[in-house]
């Protein structure tokens, strides 16, 4: 499957954004699907992820309340709705795949995830 994520932008600190990640290749719907942020000078950063059903979510502490993921297997996109956004949401956002068994114990370790998009770029100025 090959990702391809969109929708960033520059916002200001509480406004929103929705970003979207497209797959094309085999059926998006096998695969557990994340979002990973990289901020300037920091290492790589869980943000969600949600089970290939769509039928759990998981987020990281410091987003919860505040992002939203979702999925539509039928338009192999998943989405990541993000409010209230704070200017250290800042980063590039990264949409990945995963099909590691028991995803429930292991959906922010991102090696777990064997495919990656090209990552779309969130500023959100103060």
């Amino acid at each position: 499957v090959q990702l391809q994520a969109f929708g960033g932008g520059l916002v200001q600190a509480g406004d929103s954004l929705k970003l979207s990640c497209s797959a094309s290749g085999r059926a998006f719907g096998n695969y557990h699907a994340g979002w990973f942020r990289q901020a300037p000078g920091k290492g790589r950063e869980f943000v969600a992820a949600i089970r290939r059903s769509g039928d759990a979510a998981y987020y990281v502490e410091h987003v919860k309340g505040r992002f939203t993921i979702s999925r539509l297997n039928t338009k192999n996109t998943v989405y990541l709705q993000m409010n209230n956004l704070k200017p250290e949401d800042t980063a590039i956002y990264y949409c990945a795949a995963s099909i590691t068994a028991s995803y429930s114990a292991h959906y922010s370790n991102a090696e777990r995830y064997i495919q990656w998009g090209k990552g779309t770029q969130v500023t959100v100025s103060s």
